[in-house]
């Protein structure tokens, strides 16, 4: 079974960076990814996935600003957050897929993914 658990979630001011950690146990994954559930919606939106092979997508108004990586060794997913802003407050949760994935072309959908963390919390005000 495997387990993931998120850690790195603060509260931060616009233009602010934060790290977010995810460390996994249990069995291999697919590709792996970062959801976030913003305040006034119902649905978790992909931000940032990365596959097998280290390739990666970006929701189109996070690029340049974060950066997805996975060190498998470690069993640890990261998101590295710069130049935060107010919209991207919210839960974000690590996300896991089965399989095996290479040439990542898309944003992982919540139907990829086999595997979820509990969230943590990223506050973004003034």
């Amino acid at each position: 079974q495997v387990h993931l658990m998120e850690s790195g979630g603060d509260s931060v001011q616009p233009g602010g960076s934060l790290r977010l950690a995810c460390s996994k146990s249990g069995p291999r994954v697919g590709a792996m990814g970062w959801f976030r559930l913003v305040p006034g919606k119902k649905e978790r939106e992909a931000v940032a996935s990365i596959a097998n092979d280290y390739s990666t997508t970006y929701k189109e108004s996070v690029k340049g600003r974060f950066t997805i990586s996975r060190d498998d060794d470690e069993n640890s997913l990261y998101l590295q957050m710069n130049n935060l802003n107010t919209e991207d407050t919210g839960t974000y949760y690590c996300a896991a897929a089965g399989g095996t994935w290479t040439r990542l072309g898309r944003l992982l959908f919540p139907s990829d993914i086999r595997y979820w963390g509990q969230g943590t919390q990223v506050t973004v005000s003034a």
